[in-house]
């Protein structure tokens, strides 16, 4: 069995990578493998229109890009606006450049240069990795994980419905088809999406700053210079833009 060819042949992939050389010939590579590359883009701009009239199913982006954005900020604009799965190419491996990278939440990092059995199994990975998230989703959908009081949680939690007084909830972040609630003294994973937990937190104290993030507005303890991100102890939360102005307003109110 050859474990590098995708299961299903039209499974979209875009190239965003300025180097039209590396570009042609990944997707050589690409299209021998059996994906369908529906374009090449040599900046993150190009990619963002792109995707809105051909949304493919998986995006290679390169973190160094033509343009005014580079790889990671497109790559955070597409999770909070089409929450497209992005693996980053990168000949760039210093750990701040990994770290930052991480806030864009991608599927997976090549290394450039790379060898085609790499880039096979990276990609059947990740769209197995799909297959799956899919599929809980489906089921978290309709499970039962969080029930609401007027000033607390019930989160189930080590086979058991555990209390979490709002007050005490920092922020609660999306993890793909999960979502993780996070409290001073520590946090819980549930396969629910965001949208379930926020729809449990009242809206007076609780504010959508970012398509990942909901955080408690009594529980910031600083704010980034030109208000790109949230301080809640030991955790920066990153504002998106189109957030900025509610979010300025609601810190007025309280």
């Amino acid at each position: 069995m050859n474990t590098d060819t995708p299961e299903h042949p039209a499974l979209k992939i875009l190239m965003v990578e300025d180097d039209m050389i590396i570009a042609a010939d990944i997707s050589m590579q690409l299209t021998k493998l059996g994906y369908q590359v529906v374009g090449i883009n040599i900046s993150g701009e190009d990619a963002l229109n792109m995707i809105e009239n051909n949304r493919p199913d998986l995006i290679l982006m390169d973190i160094v890009l033509t343009g005014k954005m580079n790889g990671i900020e497109t790559a955070q604009i597409i999770l909070e606006k089409y929450q497209i799965p992005v693996i980053f190419l990168t000949s760039n491996s210093d750990d701040a450049t990994f770290q930052q990278a991480l806030l864009a939440k991608p599927y997976a990092f090549i290394s450039k240069p790379f060898q085609k059995a790499e880039l096979a199994r990276t990609l059947n990975l990740t769209f197995q990795r799909i297959a799956v998230e899919k599929d809980s989703e489906t089921v978290s959908a309709s499970t039962d994980h969080v029930s609401a009081m007027e000033d607390r949680l019930f989160i189930r939690h080590k086979n058991q419905m555990e209390k979490v007084l709002l007050k005490e909830i920092l922020f609660a972040e999306a993890d793909r088809t999960y979502c993780k609630i996070h409290t001073e003294k520590q946090s819980y994973l549930l396969s629910v999406p965001l949208r379930n937990i926020e729809a449990q937190l009242p809206a007076s104290d609780f504010f959508r700053v970012h398509r990942s993030y909901v955080v408690n507005l009594k529980k910031i303890d600083a704010i980034g210079e030109n208000y790109e991100y949230l301080t809640l102890l030991s955790h920066q939360i990153p504002i998106a833009r189109r957030s900025k102005e509610e979010v300025i307003k609601r810190l007025r109110m309280i």
